[in-house]
């Protein structure tokens, strides 16, 4: 009788194989979705946490220039000091008030601008060519080549009293003195539809782009006008596209900075210069920071709000 085993049949080890193999892919698919998770902490919540807790204190002569949260007697006690007295502050005083609310309006109205001129050219764009379609979208991500502040300093160039528009103006005769462009709400309004156009025409142009054109061709054979069609199978469809091309361009216009700053001239207040002059020139970090909780909120809170009806319309479907 021999002592030796008998080999193993080809695959007996598959098995442990394939349960190790599937245990390496769980820990690479953890790892990567900690990855936002960790992006988040750091680089949101973070700063976050830190920014209210400069709300919670008081203005100091020390750098930097607030109170502390958390201190420590002598006797080894820990007192911690909350104040909100720079939120009260900012509801008393009708100058924050109404720099929110020119803010917002400049915002939902750039972003109503947006879209109503930024649909169009998506669309254009999706039913386009296959030569002229890139072309197009060179067009379109063309002005993220060149500095945003400069493309700002070109605005006012253009806009100045003696600029291009108005000197082109007047040699053609349509009026006989500049116009009042540049440092007014106009110039603003100008600024931020320019500067932000791209952010709602390329994820309308994405959410297009993967529409069936069947869906438009069925309803034409059952006899329905291009402009019913229009309204009942492609403006539906095409809702996230507006949903996250109009989030693109409200979010970053309500807290804009630059161009009230520049195409402004200080004559249009917004809640980004608002916290410049707070931070920098008042020096006055609380109050700062309590404005810039608002902020938060105020963009925010609209969009889990609608996160959540959204929801709830997508669990009755």
């Amino acid at each position: 009788m021999s002592d030796a085993t008998a080999p193993e049949p080809p695959g007996a080890n598959r098995p442990f194989a394939k349960r190790m193999m599937r245990k390496l892919q769980d820990n690479w698919r953890s790892v990567i979705i900690a990855i936002p998770f960790f992006w988040l902490l750091f680089f949101f919540l973070a700063p976050f946490f830190i920014v209210a807790k400069i709300s919670l204190a008081e203005l100091a002569i020390a750098s930097p220039p607030f109170t502390k949260m958390v201190e420590w007697t002598d006797s080894g006690i820990m007192t911690i000091r909350i104040v909100f007295d720079n939120f009260t502050y900012i509801f008393e005083d009708s100058l924050y008030f109404d720099t929110y609310v020119n803010s917002l309006k400049i915002s939902v109205t750039s972003t109503i601008i947006c879209l109503l001129f930024g649909y169009p050219v998506a669309y254009a764009i999706v039913r386009s060519g296959p030569v002229a379609k890139p072309i197009l979208l060179f067009l379109i991500i063309l002005p993220f080549w060149t500095s945003f502040l400069l493309r700002v300093y070109a605005w006012m160039g253009l806009l100045a009293d003696q600029g291009t528009i108005n000197n082109l103006l007047i040699a053609l005769g349509i009026i006989d003195e500049p116009i009042r462009m540049l440092y007014t709400e106009f110039a603003v309004f100008v600024g931020v539809v320019y500067t932000y156009m791209p952010f709602m025409i390329l994820p309308l142009y994405a959410n297009m782009e993967k529409l069936d054109g069947s869906l438009n061709e069925a309803a034409a054979d059952l006899g329905s006008r291009p402009t019913n069609t229009f309204f009942k199978v492609t403006l539906p469809l095409t809702i996230p596209g507006i949903v996250a091309g109009c989030l693109l361009v409200f979010i970053p216009a309500t807290g804009e900075y630059v161009i009230p700053d520049l195409l402004g001239g200080g004559n249009v207040n917004m809640i980004g210069r608002v916290l410049f002059n707070e931070f920098s020139r008042n020096s006055d970090w609380p109050v700062a920071a309590a404005v810039a909780i608002v902020l938060l909120f105020l963009l925010v809170l609209p969009i889990m709000v609608f996160q959540y009806y959204q929801g709830k319309a997508s669990e009755a479907d």
